[in-house]
């Protein structure tokens, strides 16, 4: 069969390249209209807990995708006129930004901020610092007493040491376009910074913030592309000394990118911009197969001495295309099946990533496989040579020590170090975290602005990431009023607040103190809460009755049915998140509600926090899967088990040895680096398919197992080396990026790069020679001596 599709694409390669050119030509049209976009509600896992309960209450208690605003001075404090008018400018500007909540901005300046009196006339409730910025010395002096004596912002919108102050504000999910956040919040504090004379620093953080910068690098980002790809031509270049050789593998990742990304555009998935490092290990394959059949051309045209021109190209380009359609087909499915693993998350943009990836890694089986050896088939003069540097002897001594090694007792030493290498690493990369692993953002470096905003404002503050808990019930309005919802808040506040990294909590529990002093005077032996339900109850009506609409939504909504419990966060972590998930359910459990009940949990950590539950329980199966995948497709296509077993060997060394780098740099398992370790499972094998085969052609024409060993290397193992190298370089390239995701993911591609094939050219043919296996060797073993070996 193999054999008939290759003689039917050789001598029909007009139909062949003019069907390939219409479809790309289609294509590229789709392509070019692709959104590169990152979609919030594509995070999400919208079936679990979690999310339910952040989508059913964030429009009252605040979603997750909030920004933070630090406004600080150096010397002296806050109070001074010119700084709270840019608090005021800067909080009246953001209801101008696109996607705003005008309901869930908080600040100084806005109406949310309260003070609670109490006289003879009753109780009042007034804006700390609105309409109006303090004009005298006497009425700043009023805000700094009424600020000093109000725990829910003193602390909590204004540092303790009163030279810092906050504005928060939340943005609606379904419309907000980070891109244009990022740009419109940074065009308001620029407008305010304009009449700074520099003693005020205005830190902002925030993921429509952290996402608005991941597009911002997006120009640098493809500049590096572009420099990839051009290290990768001048090496090709170089290595291989054709033009064929430089053109035909750019143009295999080209239009397997083209029919990627018009496919997609089709189907209406967006392009999420830090998945171009997924894009650029795809790409990486699409190199891959074609420099291997342009090696497998090269190294026809020697054993076919009595042909020349467009005859030999023609029957060079069969033999290439008809001997690596199997290793080439299988590599290309493999990286598919392991990356449809993927799509078993519930998580949508793993899902659309998912199809993404297994629809470009599919197009290289038209590009690489199919193409390459059709356009190598119009070659006139298949045997010249673009310039005169011949590194290929240098080459062949790498080749040559693998076969020595192979052929030796030292292959018994490669075998055993590579089973303490496989045991070595899994033990260490147990230690692999889900979540992130470092404070601050990992998808940007530590010293990036964000990161020192982030840094500073958790420095000065509580937290700026939060997550909520809600307590009560939709059926019983007036429920969190009771005094069993009321005193459970404020235990569950005390008793969460003792974790190092949640920097204090809020809810209605801390405002019905506040009401109760000021109901006495400001007495504070009278700041707690009552033991009177009905009490607490009519401290509550109080409140409502002075609020107006949106001043209670941070803590009730508005039938009083639940109520909220908000923790901040200084980082989020994938330990520090998990701890307090746990200790949350550890004070549920304690204390059972008699009314009401809780509803786990909402804000942007409390998103995360069912990202890394997903993601723990899905890593193990996925891998597990993948690998298993991986078995089946080289059991079905070599019609042994053993195959299966012998493939997944290269496989567990470069994911163990990946996953412990990862433990030690300190990478997390989240979100984004999920797809890049799911189709490294399909990356660990491409180059010991192409080794195996070849070795099992070789015995298959009658090659002594010494003989095909060594042929196998200087042939495949020739085209291993040469886009391993190529591809190692290119990659390293990334780590100069801004983004540190990319850089660390770009180390990672080039490591198991490093580790696929050292395994291919050492530890694969080892294993084969060692054990021979039958699907290679046939029912002989390989005992059977090739006269030309023999001769020899």
């Amino acid at each position: 069969m193999i054999e008939r599709i290759a003689h039917f694409c050789i001598s029909r390669r007009k139909l062949v390249v003019g069907l390939l050119l219409a479809c790309t030509l289609v294509l590229s049209w789709f392509a070019l209209h692709i959104q590169v976009r990152t979609v919030f509600e594509d995070m999400l896992p919208s079936k679990h807990e979690y999310v339910k309960t952040h989508e059913k209450f964030k429009d009252t208690f605040g979603g997750s995708n909030m920004v933070t605003i630090m406004l600080e001075v150096d010397k002296g404090d806050i109070f001074q006129t010119p700084v709270l008018e840019k608090v005021r400018d800067l909080t009246l500007g953001m209801r101008e930004v696109s996607a705003v909540n005008q309901f869930q901005i908080t600040s100084l300046a806005s109406k949310k901020l309260k003070e609670v009196h109490a006289s003879t006339s009753g109780i009042e409730s007034s804006p700390l610092m609105w309409p109006d910025v303090p004009q005298t010395a006497e009425k700043m002096a009023e805000l700094k007493s009424a600020v000093l004596r109000n725990p829910l912002v003193y602390g909590p919108y204004v540092s303790k040491d009163l030279q810092a102050t906050l504005i928060t504000v939340d943005f609606i999910d379904q419309k907000v376009d980070y891109a244009t956040v990022f740009k419109e919040i940074n065009a308001q504090i620029a407008k305010v910074a304009k009449v700074d004379d520099g003693s005020v620093k205005i830190r902002v953080v925030g993921d429509p913030i952290l996402f608005g910068w991941v597009n911002h690098y997006l120009p640098e980002t493809l500049h590096l592309v572009f420099y990839a790809l051009g290290v990768t031509l001048a090496m090709l270049f170089v290595l291989l000394r054709t033009w064929r050789g430089v053109v035909l593998p750019l143009l295999a990742g080209l239009v397997s990118a083209i029919w990627a990304l018009g496919i997609c555009q089709i189907l209406g998935i967006s392009f999420e911009p830090l998945v171009i490092v997924v894009a650029m290990l795809i790409t990486s394959r699409a190199v891959s197969h074609s420099v291997q059949i342009v090696n497998r051309f090269d190294d026809e045209l020697e054993a076919q001495p009595q042909l020349s021109g467009e005859e030999l190209s023609g029957t060079a380009a069969r033999v290439a295309l008809a001997d690596l359609f199997r290793p080439g087909m299988l590599g290309v499915i493999a990286d598919a099946a392991c990356m449809a693993v993927v799509a078993m998350s519930p998580i949508p943009m793993l899902q659309k990533l998912t199809v993404l990836s297994v629809v470009w890694v599919s197009t290289l089986t038209v590009s690489a496989v199919i193409l390459t050896p059709v356009l190598l088939s119009y070659i006139r003069r298949p045997r010249g040579y673009a310039h005169p540097l011949n590194l290929q002897p240098v080459l062949r001594k790498v080749l040559d020590f693998a076969v020595g090694i192979t052929l030796s007792r030292a292959r018994y030493l490669v075998l055993g170090t590579s089973l303490l290498v496989i045991v070595s690493a899994g033990i260490y990369a147990l230690n692999l975290k889900i979540g992130d692993a470092n404070p601050g953002s990992p998808i940007l470096w530590p010293h990036a602005k964000y990161n020192q905003d982030s840094k500073a404002i958790n420095s000065r503050f509580e937290g700026v990431d939060r997550l909520f808990v809600v307590i009560g019930d939709d059926n019983r309005p007036g429920v969190v009023k009771g005094n069993d919802v009321l005193p459970s808040m404020d235990r569950f506040q005390r008793f969460m607040e003792v974790q190092p990294e949640i920097g204090g909590s809020l809810s209605i529990a801390d405002v019905i103190p506040q009401v109760n002093a000021s109901l006495h005077e400001g007495n504070p032996h009278y700041q707690e809460m009552s033991d009177n339900a009905a009490i607490n109850a009519s401290l509550m009506a109080m409140l409502e009755s002075v609020s107006e609409p949106g001043d209670m939504d941070r803590f009730v909504d508005k039938q009083s049915a639940n109520g909220s419990v908000t923790l901040m966060f200084r980082d989020r972590q994938g330990e520090t998140i998990r701890t307090a998930v746990a200790r949350i359910k550890e004070f549920i459990a304690a204390n059972p509600l008699k009314e009401g009940h809780w509803q786990l949990a909402g804000g942007v950590v409390g998103v995360m926090a069912a990202i890394n539950e997903i993601i723990l329980s899905s890593q193990i199966e996925a891998i597990a899967l993948a690998l298993l995948v991986l078995a089946v497709l080289c059991t079905i296509v070599y019609r042994s088990t053993i195959a299966g077993m012998l493939f997944m060997v290269p496989v567990i060394i470069s994911n163990m040895l990946t996953f412990a780098f990862m433990v030690w740099k300190g990478i997390g398992m989240n979100i984004n680096t999920v797809p890049v370790a799911a189709l490294g499972i399909g990356l660990g094998v491409d180059y010991a398919f192409y080794i195996a085969d070849r070795v099992k052609e070789e015995i298959a024409i009658g090659s002594s197992p010494e003989h095909a060993i060594s042929q196998a290397l200087h042939s495949a193992g020739m085209g291993v080396i040469v886009t391993a190298s190529v591809l190692i370089l290119s990659t390293l390239l990334w780590w100069v990026s801004s983004l540190r995701f990319q850089a660390e993911m770009g180390l990672l591609m080039a490591i198991w790069l490093s580790v696929s094939a050292m395994s291919a050219l050492f530890v694969m043919p080892s294993l084969i020679y060692v054990f021979r296996p039958r699907f290679i060797f046939g029912a002989q073993g390989g005992d059977a001596k090739a006269p030309l070996q023999q001769a020899a």
